[in-house]
């Protein structure tokens, strides 16, 4: 086969994976438009009950409403900000303590059978010692934040780090290096692409803790705007917010992708 041939191959390639990511974006606006025009009809002939589900141009206007009246913002800035924090706070304590594991086999056997007991914990337990201890504000919602990605972060970078390949750690030792540089030229390097996983992993829980933290004690977020919802019976405002939530966090997901695949491409 020619080289010519083989650019040729190559270009075809390439050619057909971008129109099949452009069938997958498509297939899926699809999906939502339909589902939003199914919602909408079903809403007002009446199949579903408005009071509790709404309907989309509904929680558009209210949306748009509140938008251009600039009431949401607020609400947005803060339950995102809590989100962050916890998030970056979360995964660079895991990393820290699996670190410290790796970094000593007694302490990774005194710990091991605690971090298995801490991760089957229900984390939202924590809710009321926090609030209790940190005071009902927005220290006491980061920590929850923090407290649900922290645990998974400590095992799945610990994890990774045990996996690294003997003969990488065997060639470094031959050549005198000590602990530090097995750490800092295998180690670490071999367990970026688990790091930035972990990264996405953690959006997620970090969102699951800001917005149980804010049930329990925010006056302002997006949590908030959903339990004042509930107890007022506005449940189109519960809805909004909870598609508000669905978005930022997409957002933010994509971010945190859009990094692992820039890292990961610079790892391999």
């Amino acid at each position: 086969m020619t080289p010519d041939e083989i650019k040729r191959i190559h270009r075809d390639y390439l050619r057909t994976q971008r129109k099949l990511r452009g069938y997958v974006i498509l297939t899926q606006i699809a999906i939502f438009v339909v589902f939003l025009l199914l919602w909408e009809w079903l809403a007002r002939s009446g199949a579903i009950n408005v009071l509790l589900f709404s309907y989309p141009s509904k929680i558009g206007s209210l949306f748009w409403q509140q938008i251009t009246d600039l009431s949401l913002w607020p609400h947005i800035g803060m339950t995102v900000a809590e989100t962050v924090i916890g998030f970056l706070l979360g995964t660079l304590l895991g990393t820290l303590i699996a670190i410290v594991i790796w970094w000593s086999p007694f302490l990774s056997r005194v710990l091991d059978p605690y971090l298995v007991v801490a991760n089957s914990m229900p984390k939202v337990a924590l809710g009321p010692l926090l609030i209790v201890g940190l005071g009902p504000g927005l220290w006491s919602i980061i920590a929850m934040a923090c407290a649900i990605s922290v645990v998974i972060t400590t095992i799945v970078i610990y994890a990774s780090f045990k996996e690294v390949n003997e003969n990488y750690i065997k060639v470094v030792r031959t050549l005198g290096g000590n602990k530090r540089q097995v750490f800092t030229l295998v180690i670490l390097p071999a367990s970026i692409p688990a790091i930035v996983s972990t990264l996405k992993v953690n959006v997620g829980l970090s969102w699951v803790g800001v917005i149980v933290g804010e049930y329990l004690v925010s006056k302002q977020g997006l949590g908030y705007l959903i339990i004042y919802g509930f107890q007022v019976f506005n449940f189109t405002l519960v809805m909004m917010s909870m598609g508000v939530i669905a978005v930022v966090a997409t957002l933010m997901y994509q971010g945190v992708a859009y990094l692992e695949r820039k890292l990961t491409s610079q790892f391999k």
